[in-house]
């Protein structure tokens, strides 16, 4: 079962109470913090349906959004023409034309990385694609968030035209969460066809991936609480890593 394939085509509805508003304003905090041009150009990684990419495009930046899955991606090229180029690649294989003032990935795609070695290729082709003066930020899914909030839980939605259940299988040796999504989605007939999709995301410890960042080459790195863009606390469940 392949990540993003039915769900693409629900993802926004389901997805309309998250708080992409709020994160593009942390966004534009630390993008001023650290001196990104305010018509500067921006590498988004995991852009998805381009909720985020939209805004930022909106924001008058200059826009690249790299996503691995066709579907999500057709849907954010869908949207509107924002003069926004969507590039179909696995970010821990990227390849760009040329250099950037910042890249941003948001809503934990990071996570997905379930091996270090990748998410060391992730960062090391990012530092590459950087302009020297460059900052890196992206937030991911704290290791207490998997093992207290989602850990073996069931969640369940229902709506209009759609509906999932969403289970969580937490493995604690091997730090990965395992979502299994069953979608039911109405058709042109009025009844619901059924879907499911498998999503793997891994716990990190702080630790972990600023090492993983200074091995990628990057000297300065801040992990902020999400939530409070303060200093996290043990229950934080988003943080924010800022490297350059």
């Amino acid at each position: 079962m392949e990540s993003y394939t039915s769900f693409a085509a629900v993802y926004d509805e389901f997805m309309d109470q998250t708080p992409y508003d709020q994160w593009y304003r942390n966004v534009q905090k630390i993008f001023k913090k650290y001196g990104v041009p305010e018509q500067g150009s921006i590498l988004e990684l995991g852009c998805g349906t381009g909720k985020m990419t939209r805004r930022l495009a909106a924001g008058g930046y200059d826009v690249t959004a790299v996503d691995a899955s066709q579907e999500m991606l057709e849907i954010a090229k869908n949207s509107g023409d924002d003069g926004i180029l969507y590039v179909l690649q696995d970010m821990a294989e990227l390849e760009l034309p040329g250099r950037v003032d910042a890249a941003v990935s948001i809503c934990d795609c990071m996570n997905y990385l379930l091996e270090e070695e990748q998410l060391l290729s992730a960062f090391s082709r990012v530092k590459k694609y950087l302009k020297p003066q460059g900052v890196f930020m992206f937030d991911m899914n704290s290791r207490y968030k998997y093992e207290q909030i989602l850990a073996q839980n069931i969640f369940a939605e229902d709506r209009e035209d759609a509906s999932f259940i969403w289970n969580n299988f937490y493995d604690e040796e091997e730090r990965i969460n395992e979502y299994q999504l069953s979608l039911f989605i109405r058709n042109r007939q009025g009844t619901y066809d059924k879907f499911e999709e498998a999503h793997f995301q891994k716990a990190y410890d702080r630790v972990e991936i600023c090492g993983l960042l200074r091995r990628a080459g990057f000297s300065q790195i801040c992990v902020l609480d999400a939530e409070t863009m303060g200093e996290p606390g043990e229950t934080a469940q988003r943080l924010y890593y800022i490297a350059g």
